[in-house]
Protein backbone atom coordinates (compact mmCIF):
# COMPACT_ATOMS: atom_id res chain seq x y z
CA UNK A 1 0.00 0.00 0.00
CA UNK A 2 1.16 3.52 -0.66
CA UNK A 3 0.61 6.14 2.02
CA UNK A 4 -2.71 7.41 0.64
CA UNK A 5 -4.15 3.89 0.38
CA UNK A 6 -3.03 3.05 3.91
CA UNK A 7 -4.45 6.31 5.29
CA UNK A 8 -7.81 5.63 3.69
CA UNK A 9 -7.87 2.09 5.12
CA UNK A 10 -7.15 3.39 8.62
CA UNK A 11 -9.83 6.05 8.15
CA UNK A 12 -12.42 3.45 7.14
CA UNK A 13 -11.54 1.28 10.11
CA UNK A 14 -11.85 4.14 12.57
CA UNK A 15 -14.89 5.61 10.85
CA UNK A 16 -17.19 2.77 11.94
CA UNK A 17 -16.73 3.90 15.55
CA UNK A 18 -19.05 6.73 16.64
CA UNK A 19 -16.25 8.42 18.57
CA UNK A 20 -14.23 8.87 15.36
CA UNK A 21 -16.87 9.16 12.64
CA UNK A 22 -16.61 12.50 10.83
CA UNK A 23 -13.64 13.59 12.92
CA UNK A 24 -10.73 12.06 10.99
CA UNK A 25 -8.09 14.02 9.07
CA UNK A 26 -6.03 12.03 6.53
CA UNK A 27 -2.49 13.29 5.91
CA UNK A 28 -0.56 10.70 3.83
CA UNK A 29 3.10 11.11 4.74
CA UNK A 30 6.47 10.30 3.21
CA UNK A 31 10.06 10.42 4.38
CA UNK A 32 12.06 11.07 1.21
CA UNK A 33 11.45 7.61 -0.24
CA UNK A 34 8.59 6.36 -2.35
CA UNK A 35 5.54 8.60 -2.03
CA UNK A 36 7.41 11.88 -1.56
CA UNK A 37 6.21 13.31 -4.89
CA UNK A 38 2.66 12.16 -4.15
CA UNK A 39 2.78 14.04 -0.84
CA UNK A 40 3.59 17.28 -2.65
CA UNK A 41 1.00 16.61 -5.36
CA UNK A 42 -1.55 16.50 -2.53
CA UNK A 43 -0.70 20.16 -1.82
CA UNK A 44 -1.64 21.17 -5.39
CA UNK A 45 1.67 20.72 -7.22
CA UNK A 46 1.53 19.61 -10.87
CA UNK A 47 2.85 16.21 -11.98
CA UNK A 48 5.45 16.11 -14.75
CA UNK A 49 6.54 12.84 -16.40
CA UNK A 50 9.82 11.93 -18.05
CA UNK A 51 11.14 8.67 -19.49
CA UNK A 52 14.52 7.91 -17.92
CA UNK A 53 16.88 4.99 -17.50
CA UNK A 54 15.93 2.72 -14.62
CA UNK A 55 18.26 1.08 -12.10
CA UNK A 56 19.47 -1.46 -14.69
CA UNK A 57 19.29 1.11 -17.53
CA UNK A 58 16.01 -0.16 -19.02
CA UNK A 59 13.64 2.77 -19.74
CA UNK A 60 11.09 3.64 -17.05
CA UNK A 61 8.49 6.40 -16.78
CA UNK A 62 9.26 8.60 -13.78
CA UNK A 63 7.57 11.71 -12.47
CA UNK A 64 8.35 14.80 -10.45
CA UNK A 65 6.20 17.50 -8.88
CA UNK A 66 6.34 21.16 -9.92
CA UNK A 67 4.82 23.93 -7.82
CA UNK A 68 5.75 27.25 -9.37
CA UNK A 69 9.54 27.24 -9.43
CA UNK A 70 9.85 24.47 -6.81
CA UNK A 71 10.42 20.93 -8.12
CA UNK A 72 10.29 17.75 -6.07
CA UNK A 73 12.24 14.86 -7.55
CA UNK A 74 11.85 11.37 -6.13
CA UNK A 75 14.83 9.04 -6.43
CA UNK A 76 12.57 6.02 -5.93
CA UNK A 77 10.58 6.95 -9.04
CA UNK A 78 13.62 6.71 -11.34
CA UNK A 79 16.06 4.40 -9.55
CA UNK A 80 13.89 2.67 -6.97
CA UNK A 81 13.95 -0.86 -5.67
CA UNK A 82 10.23 -1.20 -6.43
CA UNK A 83 11.05 -0.97 -10.15
CA UNK A 84 12.74 -4.39 -10.03
CA UNK A 85 11.37 -7.84 -9.36
CA UNK A 86 13.16 -9.71 -6.57
CA UNK A 87 15.04 -11.86 -9.09
CA UNK A 88 16.23 -8.75 -10.95
CA UNK A 89 17.93 -7.04 -8.00
CA UNK A 90 21.61 -6.45 -8.74
CA UNK A 91 23.15 -4.08 -6.18
CA UNK A 92 26.65 -4.39 -7.67
CA UNK A 93 25.54 -2.94 -11.01
CA UNK A 94 22.36 -0.99 -10.29
CA UNK A 95 22.75 2.73 -10.98
CA UNK A 96 21.18 6.03 -9.94
CA UNK A 97 21.60 7.42 -13.48
CA UNK A 98 17.87 7.94 -14.00
CA UNK A 99 17.70 10.17 -10.93
CA UNK A 100 20.18 12.51 -12.59
CA UNK A 101 18.07 12.53 -15.75
CA UNK A 102 15.00 13.38 -13.67
CA UNK A 103 16.87 16.19 -11.89
CA UNK A 104 17.97 17.57 -15.24
CA UNK A 105 14.36 17.43 -16.48
CA UNK A 106 13.26 19.46 -13.45
CA UNK A 107 15.87 22.10 -14.24
CA UNK A 108 14.76 22.11 -17.89
CA UNK A 109 11.21 22.77 -16.63
CA UNK A 110 12.39 25.99 -15.00
CA UNK A 111 12.86 24.85 -11.41
CA UNK A 112 14.71 27.42 -9.31
CA UNK A 113 14.71 25.25 -6.18
CA UNK A 114 14.72 21.44 -6.09
CA UNK A 115 13.92 18.99 -3.32
CA UNK A 116 15.36 15.54 -4.03
CA UNK A 117 13.71 12.63 -2.21
CA UNK A 118 16.69 10.50 -1.16
CA UNK A 119 15.31 7.06 -0.42
CA UNK A 120 14.01 3.77 -1.78
CA UNK A 121 16.96 3.07 -4.09
CA UNK A 122 17.90 -0.15 -5.87
CA UNK A 123 21.49 1.09 -6.18
CA UNK A 124 24.53 1.33 -3.91
CA UNK A 125 26.62 3.52 -6.20
CA UNK A 126 27.13 6.56 -3.96
CA UNK A 127 25.11 8.66 -6.40
CA UNK A 128 27.79 8.24 -9.08
CA UNK A 129 25.13 7.34 -11.64
CA UNK A 130 23.16 10.49 -10.90
CA UNK A 131 26.31 12.58 -11.29
CA UNK A 132 27.17 10.84 -14.58
CA UNK A 133 23.79 11.88 -15.99
CA UNK A 134 24.62 15.46 -14.98
CA UNK A 135 27.98 15.46 -16.80
CA UNK A 136 30.49 14.10 -14.26
CA UNK A 137 33.00 11.47 -15.43
CA UNK A 138 34.35 8.64 -13.28
CA UNK A 139 37.74 7.42 -14.46
CA UNK A 140 40.05 4.50 -13.67
CA UNK A 141 43.85 4.65 -13.48
CA UNK A 142 44.15 4.43 -17.29
CA UNK A 143 41.68 7.29 -17.83
CA UNK A 144 38.86 5.06 -19.05
CA UNK A 145 35.33 5.73 -17.84
CA UNK A 146 33.93 3.28 -15.32
CA UNK A 147 30.85 1.25 -16.10
CA UNK A 148 27.67 1.95 -14.08
CA UNK A 149 27.14 0.52 -10.61
CA UNK A 150 28.71 0.52 -7.18
CA UNK A 151 31.16 -2.33 -7.78
CA UNK A 152 33.01 -0.34 -10.45
CA UNK A 153 33.93 2.34 -7.90
CA UNK A 154 36.56 -0.03 -6.51
CA UNK A 155 38.67 0.97 -9.55
CA UNK A 156 37.99 4.70 -9.26
CA UNK A 157 41.12 6.84 -9.65
CA UNK A 158 39.75 10.28 -10.53
CA UNK A 159 36.46 12.18 -10.70
CA UNK A 160 36.23 14.76 -13.48
CA UNK A 161 33.47 17.17 -12.45
CA UNK A 162 34.34 19.83 -15.03
CA UNK A 163 31.33 18.85 -17.14
CA UNK A 164 28.77 19.05 -14.31
CA UNK A 165 25.66 20.89 -15.48
CA UNK A 166 26.31 24.44 -14.16
CA UNK A 167 22.66 24.85 -13.18
CA UNK A 168 23.14 22.24 -10.43
CA UNK A 169 25.53 24.41 -8.45
CA UNK A 170 23.57 27.64 -8.83
CA UNK A 171 20.17 26.10 -8.00
CA UNK A 172 19.37 25.58 -4.30
CA UNK A 173 19.10 21.83 -3.76
CA UNK A 174 17.70 20.10 -0.71
CA UNK A 175 18.30 16.38 -0.21
CA UNK A 176 15.37 14.97 1.77
CA UNK A 177 16.77 11.72 3.16
CA UNK A 178 14.69 8.89 4.56
CA UNK A 179 17.43 7.56 6.84
CA UNK A 180 20.27 9.35 8.63
CA UNK A 181 22.95 6.70 8.06
CA UNK A 182 26.48 7.71 7.14
CA UNK A 183 28.11 6.58 3.90
CA UNK A 184 30.51 3.85 5.05
CA UNK A 185 31.09 1.36 7.85
CA UNK A 186 28.83 -0.92 9.92
CA UNK A 187 26.04 1.69 9.93
CA UNK A 188 26.67 2.76 6.35
CA UNK A 189 24.74 2.35 3.11
CA UNK A 190 26.10 -1.05 2.09
CA UNK A 191 26.00 -3.01 5.34
CA UNK A 192 22.70 -1.58 6.59
CA UNK A 193 20.63 -1.60 3.40
CA UNK A 194 22.59 -3.75 0.96
CA UNK A 195 20.81 -6.97 2.02
CA UNK A 196 17.35 -5.61 1.18
CA UNK A 197 18.66 -4.70 -2.28
CA UNK A 198 19.83 -8.29 -2.80
CA UNK A 199 23.46 -8.10 -1.63
CA UNK A 200 25.13 -11.03 0.11
CA UNK A 201 27.42 -10.38 3.13
CA UNK A 202 30.42 -10.60 0.82
CA UNK A 203 28.86 -8.16 -1.64
CA UNK A 204 28.02 -5.75 1.19
CA UNK A 205 31.70 -5.70 2.18
CA UNK A 206 32.71 -5.12 -1.44
CA UNK A 207 30.23 -2.28 -1.87
CA UNK A 208 31.31 -0.68 1.41
CA UNK A 209 34.91 -0.71 0.18
CA UNK A 210 33.78 0.80 -3.14
CA UNK A 211 31.95 3.63 -1.37
CA UNK A 212 35.00 4.24 0.82
CA UNK A 213 37.11 4.47 -2.34
CA UNK A 214 34.70 7.06 -3.77
CA UNK A 215 34.88 9.04 -0.52
CA UNK A 216 38.70 8.83 -0.46
CA UNK A 217 39.08 10.12 -4.03
CA UNK A 218 36.58 12.89 -3.35
CA UNK A 219 38.32 13.93 -0.12
CA UNK A 220 41.72 14.12 -1.82
CA UNK A 221 40.34 16.30 -4.62
CA UNK A 222 38.24 18.61 -2.43
CA UNK A 223 40.20 18.63 0.81
CA UNK A 224 37.00 17.81 2.74
CA UNK A 225 35.87 14.37 3.93
CA UNK A 226 32.06 14.29 4.07
CA UNK A 227 31.42 10.56 4.49
CA UNK A 228 30.43 10.84 8.17
CA UNK A 229 27.66 13.41 7.68
CA UNK A 230 24.14 12.27 8.54
CA UNK A 231 22.19 11.22 5.46
CA UNK A 232 25.20 10.60 3.22
CA UNK A 233 24.40 6.87 3.31
CA UNK A 234 20.75 7.33 2.33
CA UNK A 235 19.58 5.78 -0.96
CA UNK A 236 22.76 3.82 -1.54
CA UNK A 237 24.91 6.91 -0.92
CA UNK A 238 22.99 9.36 -3.11
CA UNK A 239 23.04 11.79 -0.18
CA UNK A 240 26.84 11.83 -0.37
CA UNK A 241 26.86 12.80 -4.05
CA UNK A 242 24.33 15.58 -3.49
CA UNK A 243 26.34 16.99 -0.60
CA UNK A 244 29.84 16.61 -2.03
CA UNK A 245 29.27 17.53 -5.68
CA UNK A 246 25.96 19.42 -5.92
CA UNK A 247 26.22 21.70 -2.88
CA UNK A 248 22.92 20.37 -1.54
CA UNK A 249 21.68 20.75 2.02
CA UNK A 250 20.67 17.41 3.54
CA UNK A 251 17.58 17.34 5.74
CA UNK A 252 15.39 14.56 7.14
CA UNK A 253 12.82 13.92 4.44
CA UNK A 254 10.07 13.38 6.95
CA UNK A 255 10.51 16.93 8.27
CA UNK A 256 10.36 18.37 4.75
CA UNK A 257 7.08 16.58 3.96
CA UNK A 258 5.52 17.04 7.42
CA UNK A 259 6.05 20.79 7.31
CA UNK A 260 4.73 21.03 3.74
CA UNK A 261 1.54 19.19 4.68
CA UNK A 262 1.03 20.94 8.02
CA UNK A 263 1.35 17.88 10.25
CA UNK A 264 2.64 19.78 13.34
CA UNK A 265 -0.46 22.01 13.33
CA UNK A 266 -2.80 19.08 12.69
CA UNK A 267 -1.34 17.23 15.67
CA UNK A 268 -1.90 20.19 17.96
CA UNK A 269 -5.61 20.00 17.10
CA UNK A 270 -5.85 16.19 17.51
CA UNK A 271 -6.35 13.83 20.42
CA UNK A 272 -4.75 10.75 18.83
CA UNK A 273 -2.64 10.00 15.75
CA UNK A 274 -2.38 6.75 13.79
CA UNK A 275 0.56 5.98 11.53
CA UNK A 276 2.26 2.89 10.13
CA UNK A 277 4.98 1.11 8.19
CA UNK A 278 5.31 -2.23 6.42
CA UNK A 279 8.00 -3.39 8.83
CA UNK A 280 8.87 -1.59 12.04
CA UNK A 281 12.48 -2.36 12.99
CA UNK A 282 15.72 -0.66 14.00
CA UNK A 283 15.88 1.11 10.62
CA UNK A 284 12.68 2.96 11.59
CA UNK A 285 14.70 4.97 14.10
CA UNK A 286 17.00 6.37 11.40
CA UNK A 287 14.40 8.86 10.16
CA UNK A 288 11.47 6.81 8.89
CA UNK A 289 7.93 8.17 9.05
CA UNK A 290 6.83 6.26 12.17
CA UNK A 291 9.68 7.67 14.25
CA UNK A 292 9.08 11.17 12.89
CA UNK A 293 5.37 11.08 13.67
CA UNK A 294 6.18 9.80 17.16
CA UNK A 295 8.57 12.68 17.75
CA UNK A 296 6.05 15.31 16.62
CA UNK A 297 3.25 13.60 18.53
CA UNK A 298 5.24 13.71 21.74
CA UNK A 299 5.96 17.42 21.21
CA UNK A 300 2.23 18.04 20.73
CA UNK A 301 1.23 15.83 23.68
CA UNK A 302 -0.72 13.50 21.38
CA UNK A 303 -0.57 9.67 21.63
CA UNK A 304 0.77 7.98 18.49
CA UNK A 305 -0.35 4.45 17.59
CA UNK A 306 1.67 2.77 14.84
CA UNK A 307 0.52 -0.16 12.69
CA UNK A 308 2.99 -2.60 11.16
CA UNK A 309 2.87 -5.66 8.97
CA UNK A 310 5.84 -6.98 10.93
CA UNK A 311 7.54 -5.84 14.14
CA UNK A 312 11.18 -6.71 14.74
CA UNK A 313 11.61 -8.19 18.25
CA UNK A 314 13.55 -5.92 20.56
CA UNK A 315 12.90 -2.62 18.77
CA UNK A 316 9.86 -1.64 20.82
CA UNK A 317 11.62 0.08 23.73
CA UNK A 318 13.58 2.42 21.46
CA UNK A 319 10.44 3.37 19.52
CA UNK A 320 8.51 4.07 22.71
CA UNK A 321 11.41 6.25 23.82
CA UNK A 322 11.21 8.07 20.45
CA UNK A 323 7.58 9.01 21.07
CA UNK A 324 5.50 6.12 19.72
CA UNK A 325 2.83 5.24 22.29
CA UNK A 326 1.85 1.78 21.04
CA UNK A 327 2.61 -0.67 18.23
CA UNK A 328 -0.19 -2.67 16.63
CA UNK A 329 0.41 -5.60 14.24
CA UNK A 330 -1.85 -5.60 11.21
CA UNK A 331 -2.32 -9.36 10.98
CA UNK A 332 -4.46 -10.97 13.66
CA UNK A 333 -2.64 -14.32 13.58
CA UNK A 334 -0.25 -16.54 11.57
CA UNK A 335 -0.72 -15.89 7.87
CA UNK A 336 1.03 -16.59 4.58
CA UNK A 337 2.94 -13.51 3.40
CA UNK A 338 1.41 -13.49 -0.08
CA UNK A 339 -2.09 -13.77 1.37
CA UNK A 340 -1.37 -11.00 3.87
CA UNK A 341 -0.15 -8.68 1.13
CA UNK A 342 -3.14 -9.46 -1.07
CA UNK A 343 -5.55 -8.49 1.72
CA UNK A 344 -3.45 -5.71 3.24
CA UNK A 345 -6.11 -3.01 3.05
CA UNK A 346 -8.74 -5.14 4.77
CA UNK A 347 -6.27 -6.25 7.45
CA UNK A 348 -5.24 -2.67 8.18
CA UNK A 349 -8.87 -1.52 8.25
CA UNK A 350 -9.75 -4.18 10.83
CA UNK A 351 -6.63 -3.42 12.87
CA UNK A 352 -7.62 0.26 12.93
CA UNK A 353 -11.06 -0.62 14.29
CA UNK A 354 -9.49 -2.78 17.02
CA UNK A 355 -6.97 -0.07 17.92
CA UNK A 356 -9.68 2.61 17.98
CA UNK A 357 -11.81 0.56 20.37
CA UNK A 358 -8.81 -0.02 22.64
CA UNK A 359 -7.94 3.66 22.64
CA UNK A 360 -11.47 4.71 23.54
CA UNK A 361 -11.79 2.06 26.26
CA UNK A 362 -8.57 3.30 27.87
CA UNK A 363 -9.72 6.92 28.05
Amino acid sequence: MNAATAARAIGRGLGVLPEFSGRIDLLPMADGGEGTVDAFLATGAAARERRVRGPLLAPVDASFALAGTLAVVEMASASGLQLLASAERDPLRATSYGTGELLRAALDAGAERVVVGVGGSASVDGGAGMLSALGVRFLDASGAELEPGGEALLRLARVDASGLDPRVRRTPLEGAYDVSNVLCGPEGAAFTYGPQKGASPEECALLDAALARFADVTAVASGVDLRAFAGTGAAGGLGFALLAYCGAVLRPGFDVVANALGLPGALRAARVCFTGEGRVDRQTLYGKTVAGVGRLGRAAGVPVIAFAGDIEPGCEAALFEAGVTALQPIVAGPMDLAAAMASAEQLLERAATRAGRLFESAR
